[in-house]
């Protein structure tokens, strides 16, 4: 009937009225909720806009030696991002030749140098200006032989009278002075110290010895040179330690800067960071020995290294890893 249709009508246009309320009302919310993602987006942003972390400072250290297993809490440091984390950018020098650190660091070429505390102890009775501030390894060491060599015919350190000694400083006083030390501790009070022939050899004391160019050689880290002459084919290596014979245990190595530079970097905290970073490159050492012994290997290119030095790398490595001492810290009077 006609009611009827004009009844559906005014239904459908109350029906279409109310469906175009929702879609306000849900255009409505969409809107606003794009609006507050938006304002949340941008909010989120500036919070984590967080500032930029400041320059690393750099810090140019100087070898005592080539690179070798005794560095290694440098190394592991550097390869683990510790020195990083610590805000420095560490590098390390090797040495060419022999150098005088401090003179080094005087120059403006280094900031810090690793040393042995005879040779801090040396330098500070010349008056040089040197600072020792932190011990990071500690092994032992002394005077090298070969027990098997006839000619030389060494069992004890009273048969080193009047041998010849190779040692870095010849023909400088000190070779004879630690060897014939040794001699008199074990009894032989008669042997001059003028007998001693002296040869300069450098670092290189096994070459020294297996050349027929001295009988024993002196100051060796066991860590190092027994392993390596053991690898080189020498019968018998052998050595004579320190401690045992009355000449004191400084086969160690510590880091040493001039005070001038000490009181320039100290002020920032950069010395002090070094050694939390170092120490904590201990721990590493410790903890994880095989992924120090990769980042090692990975330093000093190992993989393309013949035979013979693989097999140095390898045990002077295993040698080395109980040598490095939690405690970094050094009698006041370095």
């Amino acid at each position: 009937s006609i009611s009827y249709i004009i009844g559906l009508y005014h239904h459908f246009n109350k029906f279409q009225e109310q469906f175009q309320n929702m879609k306000l009302i849900v255009i409505s919310t969409v809107f606003s909720a794009f609006l507050l993602n938006k304002t949340l987006a941008q909010e989120c942003a500036e919070t984590d806009k967080t500032p930029p972390a400041p320059p690393l400072t750099k810090l140019r250290i100087g070898l005592e030696w080539f690179i070798n297993p005794d560095h290694l809490p440098l190394i592991v440091a550097k390869r683990h991002g510790i020195f990083e984390e610590f805000g420095l950018d560490v590098e390390l020098i090797e040495p060419l030749n022999h150098w005088e650190a401090e003179e080094e660091i005087i120059a403006g070429n280094l900031d810090v140098a690793i040393t042995e505390p005879l040779h801090l102890a040396q330098d500070a009775a010349k008056n040089k200006p040197v600072l020792g501030f932190s011990r990071f390894l500690h092994t032992d060491g002394g005077v090298l032989y070969d027990a098997a060599d006839k000619k030389s015919n060494i069992q004890r350190p009273a048969d080193m009278c009047g041998k010849t000694i190779s040692y870095p400083g010849s023909p400088g006083p000190g070779g004879p002075a630690i060897v014939d030390t040794m001699v008199k501790a074990d009894g032989n009070m008669d042997c001059d110290i003028a007998s001693y022939g002296k040869y300069n050899g450098g670092f290189f004391h096994t070459d020294a010895l297996q050349s027929g160019n001295a009988d024993v050689a002196t100051l060796i880290f066991w860590n190092f040179e027994i392993p390596e002459a053991k690898a080189k084919g020498m019968k018998e290596p052998a050595f004579f330690s320190l401690k045992e014979w009355g000449v004191p245990d400084f086969c160690q190595l510590v880091l040493m800067t001039t005070p001038k530079r000490y009181e320039e970097l100290e002020p920032n905290g950069t010395l002090r960071k070094l050694v939390l970073a170092m120490r904590k490159g201990t721990g590493l050492i410790h903890q994880q020995p095989e992924l120090a012994r990769q980042y090692y290997y990975d330093y000093v290119k190992a993989a393309s290294a013949d035979e013979t030095q693989q097999a140095i790398i390898a045990a002077t490595f295993d040698a080395t890893l109980p040598a490095f001492p939690n405690d970094n810290n050094m009698s006041q009077e370095y």
